[in-house]
């Protein structure tokens, strides 16, 4: 989670960032970090059923779970661009469902589990990369 609070506290307006990982891999847990870094003081849960959660902070957390949306098409149908178009930050699990509907300068974050329960977290993106470094 303290990679997640350093990325919200490092995030600008207007970031995408695109998490990909299986199930149990810690999106959700990482989200909450992120949310940590923006100052949301809501409890942040995972918006399975909801498809997108807003939190007011520092800038609004969108938090969005792809896992129900089978195309970027269909993303767009739920206002997909509205919410990749924020002044928020937008978070995105399940984010390869719909890959073909977000902008080329998404930051990507990968989540694996790895030896003892432990994860493996893969970050790219320039502007990300930097802040963290």
């Amino acid at each position: 989670m303290r990679i997640g609070e350093r990325i919200g506290n490092a995030a600008l307006p207007g970031t995408i960032i695109a998490f990909r990982g299986g199930l149990g891999a810690g999106k959700t847990t990482m989200t909450k970090g992120i949310a940590l870094g923006l100052g949301v003081t809501e409890d942040v849960t995972s918006p399975t059923y909801t498809i997108v959660s807003e939190y007011p902070g520092r800038m609004p957390l969108l938090h969005v779970d792809a896992y129900r949306l089978s195309s970027g098409e269909e993303f767009e149908t739920v206002g997909g661009r509205d919410i990749v178009d924020s002044d928020g930050l937008c978070v995105i699990e399940w984010s390869e469902r719909i890959a073909d509907a977000l902008p080329p300068d998404v930051i990507v974050v990968e989540l694996a589990v790895g030896p003892g329960n432990s994860r493996i977290i893969t970050i790219e993106g320039a502007a990300i990369e930097e802040a963290l470094a």
